[in-house]
């Protein structure tokens, strides 16, 4: 919470957690595209005058710490962001014989959250998931 954003009338600082997953059947899919999905999400963002502060892409699910203008509403940033995604994906990276508009690849829900004061323990959150949903796993086993 340094320094603020600012529009023309406004000083803001809006911070979300954002959590998305594919749909089930795209997860093989998902895991075959993770290394070009961060470019992509910060492209959408950047249409949407947002800016993604922090993100980590794991194996079936999506972890962002978003900027987002008071003059926007985060769920039509992050559906933008999800939607022409996945039109992007089916464009460069699927069968170009169909339509993919309309066509969804990420699961209809997601989880948000503002991070407020809080960030230093999001980002850190966000960079660590993976190592402990590795950890978690782990335990699992030894039951």
């Amino acid at each position: 919470m340094d320094e603020y954003e600012s529009l023309s009338h406004t000083a803001w600082e809006c911070k979300y957690l954002v959590v998305f997953i594919p749909k089930c059947r795209r997860k093989t899919l998902y895991k075959q595209l993770r290394p070009y999905l961060g470019e992509v999400f910060r492209r959408m963002a950047e249409q949407k005058e947002s800016r993604i502060d922090e993100g980590h892409l794991l194996i079936d699910h999506v972890h962002m710490l978003i900027a987002i203008p008071p003059k926007y509403a985060v769920s039509q940033v992050v559906g933008y962001i999800r939607d022409k995604s996945a039109i992007h994906l089916a464009r460069v990276y699927g069968e170009r014989k169909r339509n993919f508009v309309g066509q969804s690849f990420w699961a209809r829900g997601y989880f948000v959250s503002t991070v407020g004061r809080d960030e230093g323990v999001i980002r850190n959150y966000i960079r660590n998931q993976e190592r402990e949903d590795h950890r978690l796993e782990q335990m699992k086993l030894g039951e």
